[in-house]
């Protein structure tokens, strides 16, 4: 890269001697700053449903979602993929997040991960990447070798790629054929990008997985049907899910959880009585 991008994202705050602030002022300016971002993640309605739209049609082809990011937006991505097979009931391999410096990275900083252009594909082949799948890389900068390598290699085989940046313009939203840029502005802490680009991202990647599962029919009116009752408070959902769909007492519903296994075959199978 000849030229260094414009980076809004290691812009300098647009606060002063942050030490000098009491604990009131430090929560009511992050606060202020953090007010900005569900702004600028409404200014990328558009691309994220296009995202979306694409997700849902390559995954009804048989295709997977993955992600890929280093640091914060890696962890991010591995967060929102680990709860789609509890929330909505799906197979652990249909979402998956990678991160740069493997499964250790998810604690601990791996020296240099990020700076390795090959190791992405490398992660990706070994999860089994297909024509049909797509890939969304995760930077706030949209610098990280990691994510950048990742996605050029997907690009030149045919599989579609996405991001989920927060400078314009970056060299990850380039090799990305449905680039996210959602630009909140300088840190309250100058280059802490783990505050509001992490808090733009989180946001995104819950719009974005929420959507495709309910497009794919995972959501029944507003309910959870297809979660995975994996712990007592999940079961206690599940049979108040059932109580409130069938308009019977929770005894009862727990009967019918119990019979049926999940929370969707017991309401269908007792409306279609």
């Amino acid at each position: 890269m000849s030229k260094e991008i414009q980076k809004i994202t290691e812009q300098s705050s647009k606060y002063r001697h942050l030490e000098k602030m009491s604990t009131q002022e430090l929560l009511k300016n992050i606060n202020a700053e953090d007010q900005l971002v569900p702004l600028a993640v409404q200014r990328e309605i558009q691309s994220i449903e296009d995202v979306v739209e694409v997700i849902v049609k390559q995954i009804q082809k048989g295709g997977k979602l993955f992600y890929i990011g280093a640091g914060t937006s890696g962890r991010l991505g591995i967060l929102d993929a680990s709860e789609c097979p509890p929330t909505f009931g799906v197979p652990a391999e249909l979402v998956n997040g990678l991160i740069a410096g493997g499964d250790k990275a998810i604690r601990k900083a791996v020296e240099h991960a990020e700076d390795d252009t090959k190791q992405a594909w490398r992660d990706l082949e070994a999860h089994h990447i297909q024509k049909e799948d797509v890939v969304i890389g995760i930077a706030a900068s949209g610098t990280t070798p990691y994510v950048v390598g990742g996605l050029e290699a997907c690009q030149s085989k045919g599989i579609i790629t996405g991001c989920i940046v927060c400078n314009p313009h970056s060299p990850i939203s380039k090799v990305s054929d449905f680039p996210v840029e959602v630009i909140v502005g300088p840190e309250f802490v100058t280059g802490s990008s783990r505050m509001k680009a992490g808090t733009a991202q989180k946001l995104v990647l819950n719009m974005i997985t929420t959507s495709v599962m309910i497009k794919l029919g995972r959501v029944k009116d507003n309910k959870m049907v297809d979660m995975q009752l994996s712990n007592a408070k999940l079961k206690k959902r599940g049979r108040l899910l059932i109580s409130e769909a069938l308009g019977v007492s929770e005894e009862k519903a727990a009967e019918l959880l119990k019979t049926h296994g999940s929370v969707r075959k017991a309401i269908e199978h007792e409306t279609h009585q």
